[in-house]
């Protein structure tokens, strides 16, 4: 190998030392990008942790109310065991054999359910539709996904319970509102069946699916975002997983339902639940439709098949 001038090795020499000053900036600046990576990733998970338990009302918050859909009903307030007052309306149906409780979906209200609800009164059912905390006309109080809310659930079986002692009760929920109805008949044999529309198996997996719709990468976000609700809203994702108690809803029946083309909740969390799900149960699943969008397919259909199977439960 030839030998360099002193004036070569002069230059090797500078040459060396700009590339271990190049490559030194780009180590700080990877190092940046990856805190500033980080940051942006908390932030995410903050926002989304923020998105999904935090305190949020529509403004203006302009709602139906039973006056629209002919139908008679009392305002009503009950308390959860937190003291959250929490808002419904009771349609009576004097001497009824059922009692059927309507569970909205997360961020909605009552309002919501006034397809359902007047639906199974006029087939013979007192209803009693109440809005979740932080939702509608009741009181605000810690917000979730489906966590906090099954103490309101609870305290509306409480009030319908008091009400009518002697009327078989049902549940029938909507996407979180289905999702906490398995997980408080779980503990609560009251419940004579349930109508299951578009619930998720477990919290994770529906969040995990959000994310990954807006392209982000799930597991690391997921993670944050678990991290972050606990810290801020004092829950974690596996607190709320409806396919680990399903099971214990038998032997009372279960009409569970679900459209092919959810979007929120893939259809695959039915599957789910339905194969863990004691009998009896059926499922139901609305080609083309979705998130909870079998309603909309055929209105009347849709109330007649959940009236027929309301119609079959007995008080035990």
């Amino acid at each position: 190998m030839p030998k360099l001038s002193g004036s070569s090795r002069g230059t090797a020499a500078k040459q060396r030392t700009v590339v271990r000053s190049m490559t030194r900036r780009h180590q700080v600046g990877a190092a940046g990008l990856l805190v500033a990576a980080g940051a942006g990733a908390a932030a995410g998970a903050l926002a989304g942790a923020r998105m999904i338990s935090g305190p949020r009302r529509p403004w203006p918050d302009y709602r139906f109310s039973t006056f629209e859909v002919g139908v008679p009903s009392e305002d009503v307030t009950f308390a959860a065991d937190d003291g959250t007052r929490l808002s419904g309306w009771w349609l009576d149906r004097p001497g009824s054999e059922r009692v059927v409780i309507v569970s909205h979906g997360h961020r909605g209200n009552k309002s919501d359910m006034l397809g359902i609800g007047p639906g199974l009164w006029r087939a013979g059912n007192s209803v009693l539709l109440f809005d979740f905390r932080g939702n509608g006309d009741s009181d605000d109080g810690p917000q979730s996904l489906a966590h906090y809310e099954q103490a309101d659930l609870r305290a509306a079986i409480e009030y319908a319970v008091a009400r009518r002692p002697d009327a078989a009760l049902v549940l029938v929920g909507f996407s979180m509102g289905a999702s906490v109805s398995i997980l408080v008949a779980a503990d609560d044999p009251r419940v004579r069946g349930l109508v299951l529309d578009s619930p998720f198996a477990d919290m994770h997996g529906v969040i995990a699916n959000a994310v990954t719709r807006l392209r982000l990468p799930a597991v690391p976000l997921v993670w944050l975002t678990d991290r972050a609700t606990r810290w801020r809203y004092g829950y974690g994702f596996h607190q709320v997983a409806p396919i680990e108690v399903i099971d214990r809803l038998a032997p009372r029946p279960i009409l569970l339902m679900h459209g092919d083309q959810d979007r929120v909740i893939p259809l695959e969390h039915a599957h789910r639940l339905f194969a863990a799900a004691g009998e009896p149960k059926h499922l139901k699943v609305f080609e083309g439709a979705d998130h909870c969008g079998g309603y909309f397919q055929e209105r009347a259909a849709y109330i007649r098949l959940v009236a027929d199977f309301v119609d079959g439960i007995r008080r035990a």
